[in-house]
């Protein structure tokens, strides 16, 4: 069982060549946002720029792409048509990310599923984007030759549905303990610490993915090894840490980490700034504060 500490950053974060150029350390799609959510894939995005990525898009629904444009010069958002995804975006997804592929070959990745929403046309809609890009199995720690993909929240809900779409992919999963109900059909809130570390490293074994299972310690698995963050904090049950969390995740995918390796890091690096956050702000703590505490974890 491996855990985590603060070396961990020196693995995914070696010194930078004198020498480099746009996009090296990556483009990041990120994929949210509906009618009632549109701040989720907006903190995904701030928090990703914080943890190094080069680019972050923002593809989502026209009324959260417009109110996400609003919110700073450093979010460039396209407006899908309508109020919510569903099947006509799915060209346009596609392309989208197939062009991310070509501008920045083996570091473009996507975060997908913040604010999305449940209904069984969006749900129908991301399995059919998921299966539609590539994700082949990565091939050691350190490199990646597939599109990295991070799945949250309502992205979850929607692989319940046909848990094929993820097997042997390069796709990290980032549930809490309901999401992994939903996705799994496995009850771990009562379970011991010992025995959670079990299902999460049998599940992610049949799902040949890394799954990140969020909680007090979370635990991140590719199905044969088990990491453990210690890193966190009582107040970061606040919303939008877990979207924080996510877009830490993908950035790391995009600059060219391992799904399991990134998930490593990205757990840390969240928990982390969110106990530095927590020690200035208490219980009025919120997802900014975190991200804002990023670079005091990276420096």
């Amino acid at each position: 069982m491996i855990k985590i500490t603060k070396s961990i950053l020196k693995k995914v974060y070696p010194p930078r060549p004198p020498e480099v150029h746009k996009y090296d350390y990556g483009l990041l799609l990120v994929i949210g946002g509906g009618e009632f959510y549109s701040g989720s894939p907006a903190l995904a995005a701030m928090a990703a720029f914080r943890a190094g990525v080069d680019m972050v898009q923002i593809l989502a629904p026209k009324r959260a792409a417009d109110i996400i444009a609003s919110f700073s010069p450093n979010l460039a958002t396209f407006p899908l048509e309508g109020n919510w995804l569903d099947k006509e975006d799915l060209p346009v997804l596609l392309s989208m990310t197939e062009a991310a592929k070509q501008v920045a070959p083996g570091k473009a990745a996507v975060v997908i599923g913040g604010g999305l929403g449940r209904s069984e046309e969006t749900k129908q809609t991301v399995l059919e984007y998921l299966t539609g890009v590539s994700g082949v199995r990565h091939v050691s720690d350190t490199e990646s030759q597939a599109l990295g993909v991070v799945v949250d929240a309502d992205g979850i809900h929607a692989i319940a549905k046909n848990l094929e779409v993820v097997k042997g992919k390069n796709f990290v999963l980032t549930p809490h303990a309901f999401e992994f109900f939903v996705l799994t059909g496995k009850e771990v809130k009562s379970l011991s610490f010992e025995e959670k570390t079990r299902v999460v490293r049998e599940e992610a074994e049949k799902l040949g993915c890394v799954i990140l299972l969020k909680g007090k310690k979370d635990i991140i698995s590719d199905g044969k090894e088990i990491a453990i963050a210690e890193s966190g904090s009582p107040y970061l049950t606040v919303g939008g840490t877990g979207d924080t969390l996510a877009g830490i995740c993908g950035s790391l995918l995009a600059q060219g980490q391992s799904p399991f390796l990134a998930a490593q890091a990205g757990a840390f690096l969240n928990g982390r700034a969110g106990e530095i956050a927590a020690k200035k702000y208490g219980p009025g703590l919120t997802a900014i504060d975190l991200i804002e505490a990023i670079p005091q974890v990276l420096n």
